[in-house]
């Protein structure tokens, strides 16, 4: 259990300096350095399906492709989806949108809350009900106070959720699904980095230091990957789910702190509204692991 909760709490102050690495990567654009993700991590989500044993249910999947005309289209949406996100996580500390992008973290599991009402009938619990109009109040505010919503922060609250109702309707595992979304990406990683005005060899001669920042790059997200995965296969889903509110959170911090984004002093009536939802879901969410956790203790007592 603690290797586990280490290993989340990592793997968010792992994709936080990543936010912030992205910013010295220079000459490189968000572009090329998605591609370098992609390209990078495909070998060691290797590495990780190897030790999970996985390679049978990719085999699988493998041969259904040979017959199944709409897993092609199901498995490329999902690739599209994913890389979407992960262009947008790259590209927003670099345009200076990165705190864009956290408030969009902040307002994903709320709207997959929602998402869970509308679409599978899942009740709303009185928290979860109180958190939800919280929110709706911070975003109001924001609709008042800039006549718009973030195209960028609408991208990841609202992005991220057909994502993962996709992979409720394809049943895969989680190792099975990222492999595909990453083989899928691949190709698209590979012409984003040969159709630059400037070939790679070129910008890596021209900028030495590339020779030791990308393979960094590499390193970092790798064990990013590596210990959020990990992580999720040693905590219990309600524990996983409340450590996974630490990552917008530092985002948030960086963008502010080191990136060095202006927010508007009425923005904070936008985010606290919104933070107070936020801390409502963790309390809850809390609340009930540790009720769950007494009860398989003592189940007598339950």
């Amino acid at each position: 259990m603690k290797q586990g909760i280490a290993l989340s709490v990592l793997s968010s102050f792992l994709f936080a300096a990543l936010y912030y690495y992205t910013t010295v990567l220079h000459p490189l654009t968000g572009e090329a350095i998605f591609a370098w993700r992609v390209v990078l991590g495909l070998p060691a989500l290797a590495l990780l399906i190897t030790r999970a044993r996985g390679w049978g249910e990719i085999r699988l999947a493998t041969r259904r492709l040979r017959s199944e005309f709409r897993l092609w289209l199901l498995l490329l949406l999902s690739a599209i989806l994913i890389g979407v996100q992960l262009l947008l996580f790259v590209w927003a500390p670099l345009h200076q949108r990165g705190l864009d992008v956290s408030l969009g973290y902040f307002l994903l599991p709320l709207v997959m809350v929602l998402v869970g009402r509308i679409f599978y009938r899942e009740r709303l619990t009185r928290i979860q009900t109180i958190a939800v109009a919280i929110a709706a109040i911070g975003v109001a505010h924001e609709l008042w106070r800039a006549d718009s919503f973030s195209w960028v922060t609408a991208l990841v609250m609202f992005g991220y959720p057909p994502y993962f109702m996709l992979r409720r309707t394809l049943r895969m595992g989680s190792f099975c699904t990222l492999w595909f979304d990453m083989l899928f990406l691949l190709p698209i990683a590979l012409v984003l980095l040969y159709g630059q005005d400037m070939s790679v060899l070129e910008q890596f001669m021209r900028h030495p230091g590339l020779f030791g920042l990308v393979p960094l790059l590499g390193l970092i997200s790798s064990a990013a990957l590596i210990s959020y995965i990990s992580a999720s296969r040693m905590l219990p889903l309600g524990l996983f789910g409340i450590l996974g509110y630490v990552e917008p959170v530092l985002l948030f911090w960086v963008a502010f702190l080191f990136l060095d984004e202006n927010m508007a002093g009425q923005a904070w009536f936008t985010y606290i509204p919104i933070w107070i939802a936020v801390l409502l879901m963790v309390a809850e969410g809390l609340f009930k692991w540790i009720r769950d956790s007494q009860a398989e203790k003592n189940p007598a007592a339950a």
